[in-house]
């Protein structure tokens, strides 16, 4: 992390989403201007990818099947039209000596449409207070992503996200929080799906 921390593990994915179906992208970085990440925007980050089994669950395309229509209504779009997705797989990890940062770039948007953050898990952790805010950078409430499942859809345009640094409970065990986050952006020119490579 640009902020010297060793707290963040990560995997990543791309798609393109149209309707219920959705194409895994070949591999490539993920970039963020700047503008809405001062602390690791305007570079090119690779990460490991994210691996097949994941990538080809039914968890994944239960969420592509049912939110990507959803989010072509929500916003008057056709609703064949194509969405650039990509995924990432979080881990922040905490210890006695270092708490580990969801969202070290504070309250922020990420420069998409719609975003999903889901939890996976938590172990071992006190604190993760899931944040939002306008765009007025006002707050607009506070709230914890508890149990496995937890999650929050995020109209990216309008509200601004992060999360509270977490700590550890007990020292003597190891401590992470687990989440999926996907994002949707609607690409202007509509293209035919086709799988990688093709």
């Amino acid at each position: 992390m640009a902020d010297g921390g060793r707290y963040r593990r990560r995997r990543h994915a791309v798609f393109e989403a149209s309707g219920r179906d959705f194409v895994r992208k070949p591999h490539q970085p993920h970039f963020q201007s700047r503008d809405y990440n001062p602390l690791n925007g305007d570079v090119q980050r690779w990460f490991d990818p994210v691996e097949s089994a994941v990538a080809d669950s039914a968890i994944l395309r239960s969420i592509f099947q049912r939110l990507t229509p959803l989010f072509s209504t929500l916003d008057g779009r056709n609703i064949s039209g194509c969405w650039h997705s990509e995924m990432h797989q979080f881990r922040i990890e905490a210890s006695p000596t270092e708490i580990g940062r969801p969202t070290p770039e504070g309250l922020h948007r990420d420069g998409v449409d719609w975003v999903l953050v889901l939890l996976i898990s938590r172990e071992n952790v006190d604190e993760g207070v899931t944040e939002i805010g306008g765009n007025d950078e006002q707050p607009l409430g506070r709230f914890m992503l508890r149990d496995p499942g937890d999650a929050v859809l995020l109209d990216d345009r309008r509200i601004r996200h992060g999360v509270t640094p977490i700590k550890v409970a007990f020292p003597a065990h190891p401590a992470h929080r687990d989440v999926l986050v996907v994002t949707w952006k609607f690409l202007t020119r509509s293209r035919q799906l086709s799988p990688p490579g093709i």
